[in-house]
């Protein structure tokens, strides 16, 4: 026979990053649910709203993130939910828990990403800097 639910997570409460933004404009809830095998994650099926989390830059370049942290060491700790991976990349860069090695994984590649489009920059500058020499050594030949 299948097995629907996994036994080692069912019944333990699950806390992720439950979408409540449009398509364009995200805006993220940190909710607690009670079961993630449950699959009906809805505003009306929270038990408990932790914080928010939004994505997109202000005016001064920041991501606003809001957390209960003594609500949320509460569900850690007493409760032992369980959380899903970008929250804990989230709880790894506000200190409340270690970094998660995604997070390590990401910043390698936008190190590299920058390093290419620096590279990338630097050539163009260099290949204008030929063309001028070159338009130059052409006007003086010419005269």
């Amino acid at each position: 026979m299948r097995q629907l639910v996994n036994p080692a997570t069912f019944g333990r409460p699950y806390i992720y990053l439950a979408n409540f933004g449009c398509s364009n404009r995200p805006v993220y809830h940190i909710a607690v649910y009670p079961d993630k095998a449950l699959g009906e994650h809805y505003r009306g099926n929270m038990i408990e709203n932790l914080g928010t989390f939004d994505p997109i830059p202000n005016d001064r370049n920041e991501k606003l993130v809001s957390l209960k942290f003594d609500r949320l060491k509460y569900w850690l700790g007493v409760r032992n939910a369980e959380v899903s991976v970008p929250l804990l990349e989230l709880l790894g860069l506000s200190g409340l828990l270690p970094l998660h090695p995604n997070t390590f994984v990401r910043a390698r590649a936008y190190r590299r990403l920058m390093y290419k489009s620096l590279e990338k920059a630097k050539e163009g500058k260099n290949d204008k800097e030929d063309d001028e020499k070159a338009s130059q050594d052409e006007e003086q030949t010419s005269n």
